[in-house]
């Protein structure tokens, strides 16, 4: 397993976390853990399929770790499949999420919130993995530990946390998701405030009843071929 690091060390940051009725803290914590148990035991033929097929063609780790930034601001390691060469830098990501997020900041020409189109640093077995978005299927890990859930905004790279505006702290309020409302109704459609927008209604709407409508559409997209 690779770990990647993210840069310098991490930035502290304190988010205030946002109120949750117990109720729906409990069904979605109840929710989160049957899905990844089971979900873990069904997939893992296919698991050790990717496994196989990731050490075949590009030797190497299968697991690809990173820091990611969570509940609060607490950092947690994240967990796929990688996807890309073992030798990969994470300097041209790091780049152009700049890049991004400069373009957003300063409302300068094409700022939609899309991966790095070509990437040469990903394999082709990492391609398929990633446009099946099995690439994800190791964070069901995460979310039986309860680092992540089912449903949530996405949860960032520090150095893209060391860009962001104060606003867009507010995403990190709840805990990361598997999917969310951006990457259910907007993704690669929308510059990175609209994302981050969504991001944030989604915490201000959350329920069990919104997350489970997430949650369908999501497979519903990935059954169809659609990116989001």
């Amino acid at each position: 397993m690779t770990a990647v690091p993210s840069g310098p060390a991490s930035p502290t940051i304190n988010v205030p976390i946002a109120p949750t009725p117990a109720a729906y803290r409990l069904s979605k914590r109840v929710l989160d853990m049957v899905v990844a148990t089971i979900g873990l035991v069904l997939a893992s033929p296919v698991m050790a399929a990717i496994a196989a097929m990731i050490r075949l063609e590009s030797g190497g780790p299968v697991f690809f770790r990173q820091e990611r930034v969570g509940l609060g601001g607490r950092p947690f390691m994240l967990f796929k499949f990688r996807s890309m060469q073992v030798e990969a830098d994470e300097a041209a990501h790091r780049e152009y999420v700049s890049r991004l997020l400069k373009r957003t900041l300063h409302a300068e020409g094409d700022a939609t919130w899309v991966p790095i189109a070509g990437d040469p640093r990903v394999t082709q077995i990492g391609g398929f993995l990633r446009r099946s978005h099995l690439d994800e299927l190791p964070q069901l890990l995460n979310i039986a530990r309860g680092e992540m859930s089912l449903v949530g905004p996405r949860p960032p790279i520090p150095y893209e946390v060391e860009l962001y505006e104060p606003w867009h702290l507010r995403r990190l309020a709840v805990i990361p998701g598997l999917t969310g409302l951006w990457q259910a109704h907007g993704w690669g459609r929308l510059s990175f405030d609209e994302g981050v927008a969504l991001d944030i209604e989604y915490v201000q709407r959350r329920s069990f009843g919104l997350d489970l409508r997430i949650l369908a559409r999501t497979i519903w997209q990935i059954l169809t071929g659609r990116q989001f």
